[in-house]
């Protein structure tokens, strides 16, 4: 369990008589990008919102940053900003003007509200935009300034549901570089994919699918010489195989299908 970043523990959650999720156990570190990749249906909107507070569940346990979602709900919210799937921002708002409508919901005003919205356009290369009205961004910008508004705040967990979807090849990419520059400096990322190219070696990975993890570990340590995606195929298309082997803890760190991954056997 970490202390200031993200600790889910053994996490479950039905509709019904339904199964989502089922002893999800993930812990994401400061400074460490997450991506939790999984096919449509697999579980990671369920997940998002348990972790966002729309959702709640006895079966488990989430904490933000040392506080436990169902005991400190209002302390662990405020360390978590989200990034949506969906659009969410006022598109007859400049770009600054959204940034400071969102720090005002937080209780900061005034003259930190613009020091602090300043503050993560620059993070975010969007400063030349700040008062640009939102609706004349592109995709990608617009995403840029998504996660810009989820940062006024400062906190602690970054959350991100398919933050590329829509976009172009170069904008994926861009969003991809930004998020990775944030872990870098000092966040705790996860980042919702269901596309292997967003994954990078170096980061931490957790496949997630019939709400399940079925692998948790680093990238590269996980996949071997295998390419990534045949390995996230491969994984997702022998679930119930899988599925028997993995322990009741939903899969420990480093484990592919609850068995030690291959030995190191080269990249490709």
């Amino acid at each position: 369990m970490t202390d200031q970043g993200l600790s889910i523990t053994g996490v479950g959650y039905r509709y019904g008589a339904k199964r989502a999720l089922e002893g999800v156990t993930l812990d994401v570190a400061p400074g460490r990008f997450c991506a939790l990749l999984g096919p449509n249906g697999a579980g990671k909107s369920t997940l998002f919102n348990l972790l966002t507070g729309l959702f709640s569940t006895r079966k488990g346990r989430i904490c933000v940053a040392g506080q436990d979602i169902a005991r400190a709900p209002r302390a662990a919210l405020a360390r978590i900003g989200v990034v949506f799937q969906q659009p969410t921002l006022d598109l007859d708002l400049t770009v600054r003007r959204n940034l400071l409508y969102f720090a005002a919901l937080h209780g900061i005003a005034g003259r930190e509200a613009e020091r602090r919205a300043a503050e993560v356009l620059d993070r975010l290369g969007m400063a030349e935009r700040a008062r640009e009205p939102v609706r004349n961004l592109n995709g990608g910008h617009r995403r840029r300034m998504e996660i810009a508004r989820a940062l006024i705040h400062r906190p602690a967990v970054l959350l991100l549901d398919e933050p590329t979807v829509g976009l172009d090849a170069a904008a994926r990419m861009a969003i991809t570089d930004h998020v990775h520059d944030l872990a870098d400096q000092g966040l705790a990322v996860l980042w919702a994919t269901h596309l292997t190219d967003e994954v990078r070696d170096s980061d931490q990975l957790a496949i997630l699918h019939q709400g399940r993890i079925l692998a948790c570990g680093e990238t590269a340590a996980l996949r071997g010489s295998e390419p990534l995606r045949e390995m996230f195929l491969r994984l997702t298309a022998t679930a119930p195989f899988i599925l028997a082997e993995i322990s009741s803890g939903g899969g420990a760190a480093g484990t592919v299908g609850g068995r030690q991954p291959p030995g190191d056997r080269g990249h490709p």
